[in-house]
């Protein structure tokens, strides 16, 4: 059961699930002054038959503007986790908007032990404050 706190979205890419789970902090936000904040829990889980390393991110965030931010970087909350088969990995991290609405979306490259590249998606979520009128 989902509530209007609170957004989700999943995605299968080469074996590996990406599940988020975001929601509004409104005790780090101040809406007079245009600052929404938003957390997001993200759950990596490798469903697939191969060792696999997380390498770097690429997020798309999109604000109820249509000002569009894209942030690259290696690894996830200062790791390059590495997943067996079965294995996941479970972080949470944070993203400031100057609207009280707006999506993510990106992807994760990845690479497995015998130098295989690859990336998997992060399905788009929203971020939104609860019951905002957009």
């Amino acid at each position: 059961m989902s509530d209007a706190t609170e957004s989700t979205s999943s995605a299968v890419t080469s074996g590996i699930r990406v599940d988020v789970s975001a929601r509004f902090i409104p005790e780090r936000s101040n809406p007079t002054d245009h600052e929404w904040f938003f957390a997001y829990t993200i759950t990596i889980a490798n469903q697939s038959d191969k060792v696999v390393q997380l390498l770097s991110r690429h997020w798309v965030i999109t604000d109820a503007d249509g000002k569009v931010e894209e942030v690259r970087g290696p690894g996830v909350v200062g790791q390059q986790p590495i997943l067996q088969p079965g294995q996941s990995f479970e972080y949470t991290s944070a993203c400031p908007l100057a609207t009280s609405f707006g999506v993510m979306q990106g992807t994760y490259q990845m690479v497995t032990p015998d130098g295989d590249h690859f990336e998997i998606a992060i399905a788009p979520f929203s971020l939104h404050e609860p019951y905002a009128i957009n």
